[in-house]
C-alpha cells in the first residue's frame, strides 16, 4: 500500500468502557459535566454552532451531536439545509429538524463505501493490494488495468478529474456532470472513462474524486455479484443493522450502482452511530463488524488536501490529538477524537470558504473533554 505521511503516529482507539451500553438501540445519556468536561463552554459552542439564523461563515447547522465515553452528551436541532429544500425563493420556509428526520450525508457516504469494501475484503473477496478489475480498463495495452483498490480508496488512481460544485463558469464540472448531468445515468462507467494522466498509486497521482469512488461501488457490487437490492440489503445486514443504524437510507443511479460517493440519508443520532462504531475500531458489542485494522489503515494519512491529510477514504486533521471521520460537501462532518474518546457530529449547510472555522470549532468542542491516557 501506499506509504503514509511521516510523522505522529496514530492514537490508539478507544474501547467502549465496560459499564456502558451499546447504543444499538436507545443511547446512554450523559451530563458533560460528570464526564469532568466543561459543559458551560460546550454549551456555548454548541450555541455558536447551531442558531435560528445564517451564520456568513458556519451556514445554518441541521443538527450536532456530541458523544463522550459511548455516550451520547449533547444533541441540538436547528432547521434543514439549504440544499434539501424544493422551493428556490428568497425566504422559503425552513422545516425544523427533530430526531426523526433523515439528513443528508453528502461525500460522508465515501467512508461508508471504505467501510464496505472492507468488509468484502475481509470475506475474501478482493485483495486490497491487487488490481480493481474495472471492465473499462480491460484493453492489453490500457495502463489504467494496474490501478489497484487501494489506489481507488487512496485517491490515487492518477485518473483526470474535476471536483468542483462552485465554479461553474467554464462548464459543468465533472463531478456535476456525473451526478446531475450526462453522466448520472451510469456514474460509475462515466468516471472510468476518463484518462490516465499521473502514475497509479504515486504521490502525484493525488486527486480527491468522487468519481474515484463511484468506480469503486461497481466494481464492488460486481465482484461480490450484487445488484442494486442485493446491494442495498448487504450494507444494512453487515454494517447498518449491527449498530443500530435503521434509519439510513441509500440511493443507487438507474445504472443499480449505490450512490458510494454522496447520497445517504441517516438521522443525527445514526451518525453518532456510524461514528463511535470508528473510534471503536470497528466493533460493536462483543462482534467485529469491520476487520481488525482496517480503521487505522484508512485513517493513516497519505496525502494533503485543502489543510486536510486523507488517508483512504477518511480524513485526519493534522493536530497533535489526530482526529479523523469523514468529511461531506458543505460541512457535514463525522470526527473521532481518539485521546478524548469523544465524536462530533454536525450536518447542515456551510459556505463555501468557512470549513477552517467549523473544523476549528469542532476541535474546540472536543476540547472541552479530558484527554485519556494515551
Amino acid at each position: 500500500m501506499a506509504a503514509a505521511i511521516p510523522g505522529r503516529s496514530l492514537p490508539t482507539l478507544p474501547p467502549q468502557p465496560d459499564d456502558v451500553p451499546w447504543p444499538t438501540d436507545v443511547w446512554s445519556r450523559v451530563e458533560a459535566a460528570a464526564l469532568g468536561a466543561d459543559a458551560a463552554r460546550l454549551d456555548a459552542l454548541l450555541d455558536e454552532l447551531v442558531r435560528p439564523d445564517m451564520d456568513p461563515v458556519l451556514g445554518r447547522t441541521s443538527g450536532a451531536a456530541v458523544v463522550a465515553g459511548g455516550r451520547l452528551v449533547a444533541e441540538r436541532y436547528g432547521v434543514r439545509p439549504v440544499q434539501d429544500l424544493r422551493a428556490l425563493e428568497p425566504d422559503p420556509p425552513l422545516d425544523q429538524i427533530d430526531e426523526t428526520t433523515e439528513l443528508l450525508s453528502w461525500s460522508m457516504a465515501k467512508s461508508i463505501t471504505s467501510l464496505a469494501v472492507g468488509i468484502a475484503a475481509g470475506d475474501g473477496h478482493l485483495d486490497v493490494d491487487g488490481p480493481v478489475g474495472e471492465p473499462a480498463w480491460s484493453a492489453p495495452d490500457d495502463p489504467r488495468a494496474a490501478i489497484t483498490w487501494d489506489d481507488l480508496l487512496a485517491m490515487r488512481p492518477g485518473l483526470r478529474w474535476t471536483e468542483e460544485y462552485y465554479d461553474l463558469t467554464s462548464g459543468l464540472p465533472d463531478v456535476v456532470e456525473m451526478l446531475y448531468g450526462a453522466g448520472r445515468h451510469d456514474m460509475a462507467a462515466f468516471a472510468a472513462n476518463h484518462p490516465l494522466v499521473h502514475p497509479p498509486g504515486s504521490p502525484q497521482a493525488f486527486t480527491y474524486s468522487s468519481g474515484t469512488t463511484n468506480i469503486v461501488v461497481a466494481n464492488l457490487q460486481r465482484v461480490l455479484g450484487l445488484d442494486a437490492t442485493g446491494m442495498d440489503r448487504f450494507l444494512h445486514q453487515r454494517l447498518f443493522d449491527p449498530i443500530g443504524m435503521r434509519s439510513t437510507r441509500v440511493a443507487f443511479d438507474p445504472a443499480g450502482t449505490f450512490v458510494g460517493s454522496s447520497f445517504v440519508h441517516a438521522t443525527l443520532q445514526d451518525w453518532c452511530r456510524f461514528g463511535l462504531l470508528a473510534l471503536r475500531g470497528g466493533t460493536w458489542d462483543r462482534r467485529r463488524v469491520v476487520p481488525d485494522g482496517w480503521i487505522d489503515q484508512a485513517r493513516r494519512p497519505r496525502s494533503w488536501s485543502n489543510d486536510v491529510l486523507h488517508g483512504a477514504h477518511w480524513w485526519t486533521w493534522d493536530q497533535d490529538q489526530m482526529p479523523f471521520g469523514a468529511h461531506g460537501f458543505e460541512g457535514q462532518r463525522v470526527i473521532c477524537f481518539p485521546t478524548r474518546d469523544v465524536v462530533v457530529v454536525r450536518l447542515g449547510w456551510l459556505s463555501s470558504d468557512g470549513a477552517p472555522a467549523l473544523n476549528a470549532l469542532i476541535t474546540a468542542m472536543a476540547d472541552c473533554f479530558p484527554e485519556r491516557d494515551r
